[in-house]
């Protein structure tokens, strides 16, 4: 499941994501629901949101695209667990990155360890290489 950040990352030219995808196989690959809406809002928002969108809709080409409302149970169970463990989760929209991600048995690829790992049975990866 690849999270918001690891597509923003390829869209601006900074991750080589499309030679990772052909790598791992593009059948292995998955963005959820709430990824989609993410990238339209940033594309809505950029200085030219026509151009944006295109490649938006160039990179959701081939993508499977996993829907969140098999995950909104284990969302509810997360989401009430880390706050009576004083440790929430205040983006909504990772949560269900998240949980989704659990319930379809997938692993999360992201920039953002520190908000995920929070989860109770999440694997995670980061494609970033950092110097």
């Amino acid at each position: 499941m690849l999270d918001t950040n690891i597509c923003v990352y390829f869209l601006r030219g900074k991750l080589k994501l499309d030679e990772i995808i052909k790598e791992k196989g593009r059948e292995n690959c998955y963005i959820s629901e709430i990824t989609v809406v993410e990238l339209l809002y940033g594309a809505e928002n950029s200085e030219n949101p026509t151009k944006s969108h295109k490649s938006v809709d160039a990179f959701l080409s081939g993508i499977t695209i996993i829907p969140i409302y098999g995950s909104i149970k284990r969302y509810a169970k997360e989401k009430a667990g880390l706050r009576k463990i004083g440790k929430p989760m205040h983006d909504e929209f990772d949560l269900l990155i998240g949980v989704t991600t659990i319930e379809n048995k997938l692993t999360l690829v992201t920039d953002n360890f520190k908000d995920f790992e929070r989860l109770d049975g999440i694997k995670i990866e980061n494609w970033i290489k950092r110097n």
